[in-house]
């Protein structure tokens, strides 16, 4: 195996923690190109649902009777989806039943996801909020509408009851959830690190995974030395993006926050922050072999 191509030492000597499930070895190779020693510490598990019959009946269930209305709650959600119709032979089915189908994307990467696949979204919470979603759609009328919803890892997060309440017929599909981390002894070590001063850095890209590992850092007693290090700027907290970041920021925890919401942007902004003399170019690649997905 080659070795992958060195890209700067902004990052050299430094010790980061990733405390994220999906994606984390990609986003390591991308950070260990500029010097990074990498901690993983997944503070929470996605359980993929995308061989439940129940959500295969359901699709075809959506086939043989449309929704007027689509809710994309994320993008792993909606290329999973798509990904288990297409294993079942019910791909091209499920396109073209949803061809006429009003799309609302609950943020950018469900957007991009839905387009990816060959959806037409109508609208996108710029915020990546549900609560967007039942702004927009508070006051509508939607007797007689079939409305799919796509769970995002934590549930429905008040999508079905605003839509039931609105009058439509609410069609559930949980492609996958949230999980415990599978392995908590990892997650207990790296807050003891960070509260000792052994890491610099600690990534998020889930608020779920945020939570959790401050949860873990309150149970292991490591919150107060951990907040007081963030505060001193001796210990960088870095999200993806405002949701993400929250739990940290409802604590008092300063986070640094990319100015998209997007894996890429994270490295950038992080390896930017330890070497602010050696800017990347904003157009370099997530990681050597492929393009950052939406």
């Amino acid at each position: 195996m080659s070795t992958p191509t060195r890209l700067s030492c902004a990052l050299e000597g430094r010790r980061l923690v990733l405390a994220l499930d999906r994606r984390a070895e990609e986003l390591a190779a991308a950070l260990t190109r500029h010097g990074a020693e990498i901690q993983h510490a997944p503070a929470m598990s996605m359980i993929p649902h995308v061989d439940d019959p129940q959500l295969l009946t359901r699709t075809a269930e959506l086939i043989a009777r449309p929704p007027q209305l689509l809710i994309a709650t994320t993008g792993v959600g909606v290329r999973g989806w798509c990904e288990a119709a297409d294993a079942a032979g019910l791909g091209p089915a499920l396109r073209t039943a949803l061809a006429d189908t009003r799309v609302l994307a609950r943020g950018p990467k469900a957007r991009g996801a839905a387009q990816q696949v060959g959806l037409t979204v109508d609208w996108v919470a710029e915020g990546g909020t549900s609560a967007e979603v039942i702004a927009h759609l508070a006051g509508q009328d939607l007797h007689g509408f079939r409305a799919a919803v796509q769970y995002h890892g934590s549930g429905a997060d008040g999508l079905d009851d605003a839509l039931a309440a609105a009058g439509a017929e609410v069609v559930a599909l949980t492609v996958y959830r949230w999980g415990p981390p599978r392995d908590p002894a990892a997650v207990h070590r790296s807050v003891l690190d960070a509260a000792a001063g052994e890491v610099d850095a600690v990534l998020f890209t889930a608020a779920p995974g945020t939570e959790n590992w401050l949860r873990a850092a309150e149970q292991a007693g490591a919150l107060p030395d951990i907040v007081a290090r963030a505060r001193s700027g001796a210990l960088l907290m870095a999200a993806v993006g405002p949701l993400t970041a929250a739990p940290l920021q409802a604590r008092g925890i300063p986070a640094l926050l990319p100015a998209r919401s997007r894996m890429g942007a994270l490295v950038r902004c992080v390896t930017e922050h330890f070497a602010p003399a050696a800017p990347l170019d904003p157009a370099a690649p997530f990681e050597s072999t492929a393009q950052e997905a939406p």
